[in-house]
């Protein structure tokens, strides 16, 4: 290893954008947020270090050997996440990137491309909510953040131009236009950024010739060589250098050791490309490698599901690959059961619940009419509720795999029926048990709308729907109705208006219904909506007895007392699902 005449940044984006310099396949993808870029352009400026790199120098007889991925340009946090793969014809040698791979890629994408992140209270599905942005920094004045001069900022081009007034948003990106730094004074003349007011013109003047500087001109790019071509001898190297800036987890040196083992498939391909297909499953979910890697480690048998890094040797490596066509089958199938039961990444509490489970069908064969055949309906049902009580329980936070090798023991010579009755009877009076006492099941009452365990308290009340169709989660006593002027009007007294303010949201008010029939409902006074719903009092009984509906005055001013009558009947409901 040696150190190399340090280069510009130009130079080594030119070199980036060339595909001169490429990114091993051990290295981890682009984790960087917008603040650390920003943060990174303002130590350029500022003269501060920005630690040297590590380049990997292999040889164009063994370059071919390894899979190598081009730097990403326009981030996309949705739609464009991963690295493309690299052609390498084997006529060259190739520089790979062994240490500085954030950063370069942070001025890769500030210098030559975009980041496009979901803005905040949007959803996912919308459009709008992820505008392209690029890097800009204001001429007019510093950062009002104490440890921050310049201003820098991700900002979408019609913000750059209308949204701040008392700013000028310079793109980055155009510092590469200028060859020279007369074309400075030119550019601030044309934009009439000479003639405002001196202090503003002068700061001005001095940020475009240090960005000019940082970019162009000075050597920052400080490196180092590496000629060695022994890919075992690298990862080593790169796990010792990758201990600071944004820290590898133990799953990404394991996806590092992956891909540097497997011999017949891509590990870093393979992994992301199946993480993308579990997310898109059902109504969404949020998965991602740890998950998947953890879930090789339990569904492989391996007797230590720790991610620690000197458990993987290549003996280990070769059985996940030859175990991963197995293990991608069962958590699909896991994940499109869990989705079935109505879950998504909004109301599953822990994504470690679906690895026995995955477990449990894998060693099933992950039988392909699992899903629909009534053969296995009754075993639907107790993986349904073993996972409801596991959420409701919390079981699996914290140390996980307390919770997770036990019941893969369990599992392993059980696999004909779900063993629900065997696991409780396991986990009996422990920290993660899957009993309630009498408070936990109060406690369970007063989750609200909106709150993640909310919807598998409801699960656990309603055991029999159908979840593949679409249900809602419904405020029985509609929420716009129970508004204050509302309640008013209707003549409740003050304090049984405050009680239905603080109780409008509760689990007690809420049911699950049918996607069409809620739709119908909508904001209708709830007694009326049942009396033209439901004409005669068999259909009108069998609905109060489906979702636990007390016969009482179902009008607004009798709201307190329903949702008392109510709370009672939830209640024994509960006791009864987790007494079965």
């Amino acid at each position: 290893m040696s150190f190399q005449t340090p280069i510009t940044i130009k130079k080594a984006v030119d070199n980036i954008h060339k595909n001169k310099y490429l990114l091993p396949a051990i290295q981890r993808e682009f984790v960087w947020d917008t603040a650390q870029v920003e943060r990174l352009f303002d130590s350029l400026m500022q003269g501060y270090p920005v630690r040297s790199f590590l380049f990997w120098n292999v040889e164009k007889d063994k370059s071919k050997e390894f899979q190598f991925y081009e730097f990403i340009r326009n981030y996309h946090e949705k739609n464009n996440r991963h690295n493309p793969i690299a052609s390498v014809s084997g006529r060259d040698d190739v520089t790979a990137i062994l240490d500085g791979q954030q950063r370069l890629t942070s001025l890769y994408i500030a210098l030559k491309g975009s980041y496009t992140y979901k803005l905040p209270r949007m959803r996912r599905e919308n459009p709008l909510a992820y505008p392209t942005q690029h890097l800009y920094v204001d001429l007019l004045g510093p950062s009002e953040e104490y440890d921050i001069k310049y201003d820098f900022r991700f900002l979408t081009a019609e913000d750059a131009v209308n949204e701040y007034e008392d700013a000028y948003w310079f793109k980055v990106s155009d510092i590469l236009t200028f060859n020279d730094t007369y074309e400075i004074a030119q550019y601030l003349i044309e934009h009439d950024l000479s003639s405002i007011e001196k202090e503003k013109a002068l700061f001005a003047n001095q940020t475009l010739h240090k960005l000019y500087q940082s970019i162009n001109e000075k050597p920052n790019i400080n490196f180092f060589l590496e000629e060695e071509q022994n890919l075992e001898k690298v990862l080593n190297i790169f796990i010792r250098v990758n201990s600071g800036g944004t820290k590898l987890s133990y799953s990404d040196l394991l996806l590092s050791i992956a891909t540097a083992q497997w011999k017949d498939k891509d590990a870093r391909q393979e992994i992301n490309s199946f993480v993308d297909e579990i997310n898109q499953i059902g109504n969404g979910f949020n998965f991602n490698k740890d998950f998947v890697l953890k879930s090789c480690l339990v569904l492989g048998d391996f007797r230590d599901i720790a991610f620690k890094v000197h458990n993987f040797n290549k003996k280990a490596m070769r059985k996940i690959e030859e175990n991963w066509d197995d293990v991608k089958e069962a958590i699909r199938l896991a994940v499109n059961l869990v989705s079935s039961f109505g879950y998504n990444q909004e109301t599953l509490t822990s994504n470690n619940a679906i690895i026995p489970i995955a477990y449990y069908l894998m060693k099933k064969g992950s039988p392909h009419q699992y899903l629909q055949s009534q053969l296995y309906k009754d075993d639907r049902q107790l993986v349904k509720k073993w996972l409801v009580l596991g959420m409701l329980k919390q079981a699996f936070s914290g140390q996980p795999d307390n919770v997770i090798v036990p019941i893969r023991k369990i599992l392993m010579g059980n696999h004909n029926e779900f063993p629900l009755k065997l696991i409780i009877e396991k986990f009996k009076g422990g920290t993660k048990s899957f009993t309630f006492n009498e408070d936990e099941l109060h406690n369970l009452l007063t989750y609200k709308y909106g709150q993640k365990q909310t919807f598998s308290t409801l699960a656990l009340l309603y055991p029999s729907l159908d979840f593949r169709n679409i249900f809602h989660v419904d405020h029985i006593f509609a929420k716009n109705l129970m508004k204050k002027k509302n309640l008013v009007k209707s003549g409740m007294s003050e304090d049984d208006i405050n009680f239905a303010i603080e109780n409008i949201d509760s689990i007690v008010n809420l049911q699950l219904l049918e996607g069409i029939p809620n739709i119908e409902k909508s904001d209708q006074n709830f007694e009326e909506w049942i009396n033209k719903v439901y004409k005669d009092d068999q259909s009108k009984n069998d609905y109060f007895n489906k979702h636990f509906i007390p016969h009482v005055d179902l009008s607004i001013v009798n709201f307190k007392e329903f949702i008392e009558q109510r709370r009672e009947l939830l209640l024994q409901a509960l006791k009864s699902k987790v007494s079965q």
